[in-house]
């Protein structure tokens, strides 16, 4: 007897409906493989690094601010501005987002210092906050992309392109990426997924680390990342053939930075755009997600918020990731 074609079309479904399920694993499973990777060599050169500083020599770091000012003798290219901020209370520690060094220099708070210096620890209540807010754009920006990376289903194909250096006055912070759809229509839940999953990336208080690193590790690193990859060997050469990485939990990416310290300078945020701006080969697009923040412990009227929400919907005008690259323009990962 043959088989009734009922009965083959049912077998025929279950089968196809495993081989799926097997390939949305196998996807899944060599995504996290490569992220397991690449914070392995990020952790390994993290320790190589620390113990090539051998012999330690003492600096002399001048804080400068409230309480007063003082002399602290620090461990060079061992102490970091967190460890400064250590000595002088626990208020310090929890409010300073960013360092300034010498009264110039931008300076992560989880970064090492290099020389004796003085030392400036910024919040956002500061009397000019431009250089701690762009730092602070720039890491929604970076936390965007680690939100995206793990609100995606493996079958979406998401691949992280880039996000433009922070520009206050846009309106909003980006990330873009690539999705192998061209008609991605995300519906408001969707958008409401990617905002809750900002928001649990600060309640988790992730410290942000930075690694400079040889552009050959850095290629080791995002060797399964057709984007990162490519655009490697250009911010090599515009940096002695180093690049900057920055982390959050197992999230890495590549920055020039300088970051806020931790996930938690974070507080009402909205991410309320995805929009199309080219499409990518036969079935992919390229997309330009957008959001909107304010610092942890700011509050906006309604009102107010909402006029914010809508004007960080508008395409925000930075060099599009499909555009040619121009020297005298910002380094597209910034």
């Amino acid at each position: 007897m043959t088989m009734s074609a009922t009965k083959l079309h049912k077998i025929s479904w279950c089968a196809l409906r495993q081989l799926q399920q097997y390939r949305t694993k196998a996807n899944f499973s060599a995504g996290s493989a490569s992220i397991a990777s690449r914070n392995e060599l990020f952790t390994q050169e993290q320790r190589r690094q620390r113990e090539a500083i051998g012999r330690i020599d003492k600096i002399e770091v001048r804080y400068l601010g409230l309480p007063e000012d003082v002399t602290l003798v620090m461990n060079n290219h061992i102490s970091t501005p967190f460890n400064c901020a250590q000595h002088l209370s626990e208020g310090h520690c929890r409010r300073s987002a960013l360092a300034l060094i010498d009264g110039s220099v931008p300076w992560d708070m989880h970064r090492p210092l290099q020389e004796s210096c003085t030392l400036q620890l910024l919040n956002f209540n500061i009397s000019e906050p431009h250089v701690v807010n762009k730092a602070f754009w720039r890491t929604c920006s970076f936390m965007l992309g680690a939100a995206l990376t793990r609100v995606f289903k493996a079958e979406a194909k998401l691949q992280l392109h880039s996000f433009p250096g922070p520009n206050i006055k846009s309106g909003s912070f980006v990330h873009d990426i690539v999705l192998e759809t061209q008609n991605w229509q995300p519906t408001k839940s969707e958008m409401r997924a990617i905002s809750a999953e900002m928001i649990k990336l600060a309640a988790q208080d992730l410290r942000i680390e930075r690694l400079d690193v040889q552009q050959e590790l850095a290629q080791e690193m995002f060797k399964d990342s057709k984007y990162k990859s490519e655009q490697l060997p250009s911010i090599a050469q515009q940096s002695n053939g180093r690049v900057t990485l920055y982390r959050l939990g197992d999230h890495i990416d590549i920055s020039r930075g300088p970051m806020v310290a931790s996930t938690h300078f974070l507080g009402k945020c909205t991410v309320g755009a995805a929009h199309k701006v080219a499409d990518e080969g036969p079935a992919g697009a390229f997309y330009r997600i957008q959001g909107v923040a304010l610092p942890c412990g700011f509050k906006l009227n309604h009102v107010a918020y909402g006029f914010l929400e809508e004007r960080s919907q508008k395409l925000n005008p930075a060099r599009l990731p499909h555009e040619p690259f121009e020297e005298h323009q910002q380094m597209q990962l910034s």
